[in-house]
């Protein structure tokens, strides 16, 4: 970058624009806010020579960032000043600093490098003729140096009368020596500024924001653990709640006598064939925990406390049930209690009479069984409370229809992923879902939806062009919203700084948009010969990113059914961020066919592409060469990610497979399994009068957890979390998000320790976000 050019200016160019603005947005922000907290600080202590001297300086200042010239250019002052003093505070500021943070291997490197630079010094003394400071840096240094074998000859320097002729000393006073060292200085410096953290004072905001964004998580979370405390202590206190709402004759049933009990024993059987099936006593327990009722069966010959309890006995060795069909027993029960109030008045006394008397203390004993039937009932973990609270939804439309007697075996309330599909717990579960939230701002079926490499926002791109940037913490905020003239095909997030969106257009062309201004940094013209930008990706260093162009087919559609019905052309280039130039178009091999998906490894060394041709490419980044390639999938490659450990790639494809490969051993397959269509596409969303709408797969199909353990996928009703097994013939499905009433057609997922986020979008336009809780085994 040119620091004679002003980005304000009127003669810059749009190149040289897009680049003060990528400078500026990377550190321009930070370093001018620190800068005023500088100055209020000198301002405040006095220091006007001081202050004045900063505003010059950062008035000189172009780059507004770190710059390792101005590092070297003070070394070389020292040097030149002969101020052997300052010299060594420098570097021994800078080895406290920055150097003690390296690894033992590269001690050895700075040593050699600190060694160097005393000799520059005093090769500088003796060819400034400045013998008396030759003779210090000895006397000074004579403790530190004399026990160092590469210091060991130097002390005879300041006794040579020509050193410069000295077949041991004369390399040391070339000109091509110092610029050597000198460089090598300024390469070390900055390859190390660039791993280290920054300096404090411009963590400043970040620190700020990040004490913000953990204050509100920890307020987000404070209020759940209130509101399991209090949906906890409401469930210890049902019983108090029952007792209020049952009749005053059931209350004081200890003060009845033998004959009382006979009346409630008769009014209860005329009455319980007229209980409905759904009672008032169903709105204090959990939504999940609601089954369907009917109507108790009373037998004549059941003893007068059995009924006014309004249980029967239990056997002996009762038979194991769910606690689903417990909970619904009980709930007919007491609803058979309430009816039985007023039908007291109208019976006869003689009919109290066709039961026979129970013995006191056996009436006590079933009270007590009863409660003690009713404790057990209540007293249910608290930790499945946030899984059966999201599924309330689907429980309780399963309980409304339902015919089946809640004493059914429990299989017949699951779903045939094996428990997952109900979204019950069990004890292999290895998530709990606590919440899901819905985004409901896009109108038409969903593209792309991506989170930031931060996890703070959301990019979600649908049909008709329309771009919403959305924070979900602590609540869903839509933050930008980028309407497009063209269509729009692709987005990437950028990775430094990650508030930078990659648009892909339908017309050729590349978009750098900033979320946090609300504005287009530049616009990138890709090739018009190929206008289809289908797919883009940001290399982890942020200072490149790839991009998919692909030509119009033979109909001049930007997209169809299926989406390449006729081969055509297309291209794979890489494109430098800084400078917004072309850097290199890869060779596709056996011919340029169109690229749908790419994705990085974790340096940005290796690069991984799945293509129309069905061929799965990899790529070796600092060779800009293919490094192998494959036949993977009958028909299209849809998606593809590096795994955890980044030894192998998953990918789906046109034909439904899901499969890992071997990346070692080119076209080796470690795993292969079939998902359903719904998880593969092409997506179909079927309405009114033959109303069928089909999208061919455009994001991401699959997402791993932070262990590489899980993938979420797609499904006609919500996102699919699997188990990653080698060598299985099937995945195992362990968790069902649901939520969905349209077919899910990209899904994200976001880690942070033990909680992730799961985005899962869908062709109505809605976007779920789950938020999981992994449970550490």
């Amino acid at each position: 970058m040119n620091s004679s050019h002003d980005c304000q200016g009127k003669n810059t160019t749009g190149r040289e624009f897009v680049q003060c603005c990528w400078s500026e947005v990377t550190m321009g922000s930070a370093v001018e806010r620190t800068d005023e907290h500088v100055r209020e600080y000198l301002i405040y202590r006095g220091f006007t020579s001081t202050l004045k001297n900063l505003d010059s300086e950062v008035k000189a200042d172009k780059e507004k960032g770190f710059r390792v010239d101005k590092i070297i250019d003070q070394l070389q002052q020292f040097v030149q000043m002969f101020d052997l003093f300052g010299l060594k505070e420098y570097w021994l500021y800078l080895d406290r600093r920055l150097f003690c943070r390296l690894e033992d291997v590269y001690r050895s490197t700075v040593n050699k490098l600190r060694t160097s630079l005393y000799r520059y010094y005093v090769i500088n003394t003796i060819q400034k003729g400045n013998l008396e400071k030759t003779q210090e840096f000895f006397q000074r240094q004579a403790l530190e140096l004399q026990g160092q074998a590469e210091w060991r000859d130097w002390f005879i320097l300041p006794f040579i009368p020509a050193p410069e002729q000295n077949p041991a000393f004369s390399p040391y006073f070339s000109r091509q020596w110092a610029d050597t060292f000198l460089v090598s200085l300024h390469n070390f410096l900055s390859v190390l500024f660039q791993c280290m953290p920054q300096p404090v004072l411009l963590s400043f905001d970040a620190e700020v924001q990040r004490t913000t964004s953990l204050t509100e998580e920890n307020e987000q979370l404070r209020q759940l653990v209130f509101a399991l405390q209090t949906e906890s202590r409401d469930l210890r206190q049902g019983d108090e709640v029952v007792h209020h709402k049952l009749p005053v004759y059931v209350q004081n049933m200890d003060r009845l006598g033998d004959t009382e009990l006979d009346l409630v024993s008769s009014t209860r059987t005329v009455s319980a064939t007229n209980t409905p099936s759904r009672n008032f006593f169903s709105t204090f327990l959990p939504q999940g925990k609601r089954t369907p009722g009917k109507p108790p069966h009373v037998t004549t010959g059941s003893s007068p406390s059995q009924v006014a309890v309004g249980r029967k006995d239990p056997p002996i060795n009762p038979p194991a049930k769910s606690k689903e069909a417990v909970q619904a027993k009980e709930f007919k029960l007491v609803s058979s209690q309430v009816s039985a109030s007023e039908a007291v008045s109208s019976q006869s006394q003689p009919s109290a009479n066709q039961s026979t008397n129970q013995p006191t203390h056996s009436r006590h004993k079933r009270i007590q069984d009863h409660e003690k039937e009713r404790k057990e009932l209540f007293s249910k973990p608290p930790s499945q409370t946030p899984e059966k609270k999201g599924e309330a939804g689907e429980v309780e439309s399963v309980a409304e229809t339902s015919s089946e007697p809640p004493e059914s075996s429990p299989s017949n309330s699951r779903s045939s992923g094996g428990g997952a599909e109900g979204g019950g717990l069990s004890t292999e579960q290895p998530f709990i879902k606590l919440s899901q939230e819905e985004y409901v701002e896009h109108h038409s079926s969903i593209m792309h939806c991506r989170v930031d490499s931060s996890g703070r926002r959301v990019a979600s791109l649908d049909v008709d062009g329309v771009i919403k940037v959305w924070s979900f913490n602590p609540i869903m905020q839509t933050k930008a919203t980028i309407m497009s003239k063209s269509p729009l095909l692709s987005l990437e997030w950028a990775t430094k700084p990650d508030r930078l969106l990659l648009l892909g257009s339908g017309v050729g062309t590349v978009r750098l948009y900033d979320t946090e201004a609300k504005k287009n940094l530049y616009e990138m013209n890709i090739d018009e010969t190929h206008p289809r930008i289908l797919s883009l990706a940001c290399s982890p260093s942020g200072s490149s990113f790839v991009c998919s162009a692909a030509a119009l087919s033979r109909s001049g559609s930007l997209d169809s059914a299926p989406r390449l019905p006729i081969p055509v052309s297309g291209q794979l280039l890489l494109w430098d961020t800084k400078t917004v130039k072309q850097q290199v178009q890869f060779s596709l091999e056996p011919e340029p066919v169109p690229i749908n998906c790419t994705a990085f490894n974790h340096n940005g060394n290796l690069l991984v592409t799945g293509a129309a041709d069905g061929f799965i490419r990899l790529f070796d980044m600092q060779r800009y060469e293919s490094a192998m390639s494959w036949r993977a999938h009958d028909g299209e490659v849809y998606s593809v990610e590096f795994s955890y450990d980044e030894n192998t790639v998953f990918s789906i494809g046109e034909d439904g497979k899901f499969i890992q490969w071997n990346i070692h051993r080119c076209g080796v397959k470690q795993s292969e399994q079939v998902l359903p269509q719904d998880a593969t596409g092409p997506f179909v969303l079927s309405g009114y009068s033959g109303y069928k709408q089909v999208q061919v797969p455009r994001g991401r199909l699959f997402a791993f957890d932070s262990e590489g353990q899980h993938v979420l996928t797609c499904s006609s009703s919500g996102g699919l979390i699997y188990r990653l097994t080698n060598g299985e013939p099937a995945l195992e499905s362990v968790l069902s998000l649901g939520g969905h009433k349209a077919p899910v057609v990209t899904v994200d997922w976001c880690s942070a320790v033990d909680c992730g986020t799961c985005l899962t979008a869908s062709m109505d336009g809605k976007i779920k976000l789950s938020t999981l809780l992994a449970q550490k085994s």
